[in-house]
């Protein structure tokens, strides 16, 4: 069986995004007191290496297939940042989505589209194939509604140093048995630290 990993940013309290939908909101404790800071990039490329798949919800799909294509081959980006960008455009992308079209999906057309009615008999299908990690990024209302339905394996956040007093709520469900945790990380010169948490299965 393969594992569905959720992988997001989160601020100290709690946020997934600050006010306005600005998740660079999450990041604003680069600027000064963590310049140099690349441990997010690193675990989100260490992440994308141990996956075959990158599931996504409608926005966060739109949102990186505006950024990540293009980086690659900008010699300006920093390394771990170019490596990010040409995992993200080589990997199989799968959206849950009732609006895109394949039309859509230029220039990932390695995109397969589900609808939002089979989503879940869809995905435990995907888990059961063959093959490495599924990954989210983003996507929150997506891995939220997968989560209270048993289908998300581990629970990875990465928590800024950053309390930003409003926003997105990470979470808008609870899972159906307590988290538990299986490993912590930190960086040198780093003010994230990194929880990993199994998520239970709901008794039956």
């Amino acid at each position: 069986m393969r594992r569905l990993i959720v992988s997001n940013a989160m601020s100290l309290d709690g946020y997934y995004e600050g006010p306005g939908k600005n998740v660079m909101s999450l990041f604003d404790y680069r600027f000064e007191a963590y310049p140099e800071d690349a441990s997010f990039d690193e675990y989100n490329a260490e992440r994308l290496r141990a996956a075959d798949t990158l599931l996504l919800g409608r926005a966060s799909y739109d949102g990186f297939k505006s950024f990540w294509p293009p980086v690659a081959d900008d010699e300006n980006a920093a390394p771990i940042v170019r490596e990010i960008s040409r995992l993200n455009n080589a990997i199989d992308k799968v959206v849950v989505s009732d609006s895109l079209t394949p039309e859509d999906t230029a220039p990932w057309h390695n995109t397969r589209i589900i609808g939002q009615g089979d989503a879940h008999a869809r995905i435990s299908e995907l888990k059961r194939q063959p093959g490495r990690e599924i990954l989210v990024f983003g996507s929150r209302i997506l891995w939220n509604d997968l989560l209270a339905h048993d289908l998300v394996d581990e629970l990875h956040f990465m928590v800024s140093p950053v309390v930003i007093g409003a926003g997105t709520p990470t979470f808008d469900t609870q899972p159906g048995s307590p988290l538990r945790l299986i490993d912590t990380r930190t960086w040198d010169d780093s003010g994230n630290v990194l929880l990993r948490y199994e998520a239970g299965r709901r008794e039956t």
